[in-house]
């Protein structure tokens, strides 16, 4: 047995021992598509030569360098890379590790910025139900996800409280189009700030696409407009979580462009990095620096490793390979042929309930049957089936259960990297197919 705390101590995952594009292989010499990209992380996928020399460079020149002392030339560099433009207003960079430490750095900044400006009372968080943030105590009470939260209740912040996500396919009401269906969930937003005190409440935070809590989830149009507008009415500022769904994921560069609102503080993590190096961050906007800075001009925030150099000269050469090959094209198209392949595999499956997404991230949802939307049985743990199925097969995929409530519904989401061709989405959906029908065959 390994002496690694892996996620399940009764067995040890086999042994990845090398990548190369979508691929992966085990120490026991099995190719497996990289068809989730691990969780939405290996944008590029594997063993990419200009992102390994770049690391190497960078490696030669500076591994380290703590922020209280230097900055670095790999994170000015990426820092200008990401708002250099100023994307939506958003004028200024923090790197760290993970996207739990964004969210940490996000509600720490959300806060400092109301003390900076005079408005102190400000101590409240909403965020949603059935949502995902982080693995961190702060990061870990923003989220919605249930089964996740449940273990650690008792020491979770009560500074965050949760209304319903943006959830058309099961929480629409057949009376309702999509108009209605956002003025029901705004007025409970502005119900939530009433309850709180409308001047206590520091920020609305909601992931742009829901990731793996709910599976590629996005908002019907006119959504993030509203839930903006009650923000603005009272104060409070708007938190994008684009940890899975950021920085290209989705077809553009932030999955918020195609949302009609530009965010106060964004965070992000997997699509910067791609999985070359342990990174993420927030990307700020200017007001939010302008109150800092006309405060005590500091952000009383960091870590160790914030701005890493390495991680950084990773994330730098991401980011230029994205723009250099026009991977955001080929997203939007091998997206259009993900949604069209899965549609023409999956759409009149019997247990099929949903198949949703953008760009290259998708899911589909499992039911009993489609007319009632019922779930399976959470014990026949069909997710994991499905996974176990598509490995099988030389497929990796990304289940997730609890997806109704945190105990019922099943998803598997597709997320390959931006590199991917037409061939292999082929592959990937034939595969996907053949998992699915031998998982169900064997409840």
């Amino acid at each position: 047995m390994s002496h690694i705390v892996h996620r399940n101590l009764r067995s040890d995952p086999p042994l990845a021992v090398s990548g190369e594009g979508i691929m992966l292989r085990d120490a026991a010499g099995r190719e497996i598509i990289d068809g989730s990209g691990g969780a939405a992380v290996a944008c590029l996928g594997h063993g990419h030569p200009k992102v390994i020399a770049a690391m190497k460079a960078q490696i030669d020149r500076l591994c380290y360098a703590h922020t209280s002392l230097f900055s670095c030339d790999s994170a000015e560099r990426l820092a200008d890379q990401m708002v250099g433009h100023a994307p939506g207003g958003l004028t200024h960079a923090y790197f760290c590790s993970s996207g739990s430490e964004g969210n940490e750095a996000a509600y720490k900044m959300a806060r400092q910025y109301f003390l900076e400006i005079g408005q102190p009372q400000r101590r409240h968080f909403i965020a949603r139900r059935q949502s995902y943030h982080g693995n961190t105590l702060g990061a870990l009470s923003a989220s919605g996800n249930a089964a996740r939260r449940a273990p650690y209740e008792p020491i979770l912040s009560p500074a965050f409280s949760h209304v319903s996500p943006c959830y058309a396919y099961r929480d629409r009401t057949d009376a309702e189009d999509d108009a209605a269906y956002v003025a029901r969930l705004a007025a409970e937003l502005e119900g939530e700030f009433q309850r709180l005190g409308p001047d206590t409440v520091i920020a609305f935070i909601a992931e742009t696409v829901v990731g793996a809590t709910l599976g590629c989830v996005t908002a019907v149009p006119g959504y993030f407009p509203a839930m903006r507008a009650v923000c603005e009415r009272h104060g409070a500022l708007l938190i994008l979580d684009e940890v899975m769904s950021g920085v290209g994921r989705c077809g553009t560069m932030h999955a918020w462009e195609a949302e009609g609102v530009t965010p106060d503080i964004q965070i992000i993590a997997k699509g910067l990095g791609g999985g070359y190096q342990p990174i993420g961050g927030i990307l700020v906007h200017g007001r939010i620096i302008e109150g800092l800075t006309g405060g005590t001009g500091t952000f009383q925030h960091g870590h160790t490793y914030q701005a890493h150099p390495v991680a950084c000269a990773a994330a730098l050469a991401v980011q230029q390979v994205i723009a250099e090959e026009g991977l955001l094209a080929n997203v939007q198209a091998m997206g259009a042929l993900l949604e069209a392949r899965l549609t023409e595999r999956l759409g009149n499956h019997r247990h099929i309930g949903d198949i949703r997404g953008r760009g290259l991230f998708w899911a589909v949802e499992f039911v009993t049957d489609r007319a009632g939307k019922t779930p399976f049985d959470p014990a026949l743990k069909l997710n994991e089936r499905v996974k176990q199925e598509a490995f099988a097969r030389g497929l990796a995929c990304y289940p997730m259960g609890g997806t109704i409530d945190g105990k019922r519904g099943d998803h598997a989401i597709l997320a390959p990297p931006y590199i991917v061709d037409a061939a292999q989405i082929g592959m990937i959906v034939d595969r996907f197919g053949d998992a699915v029908d031998a998982a169900l065959a064997s409840l």
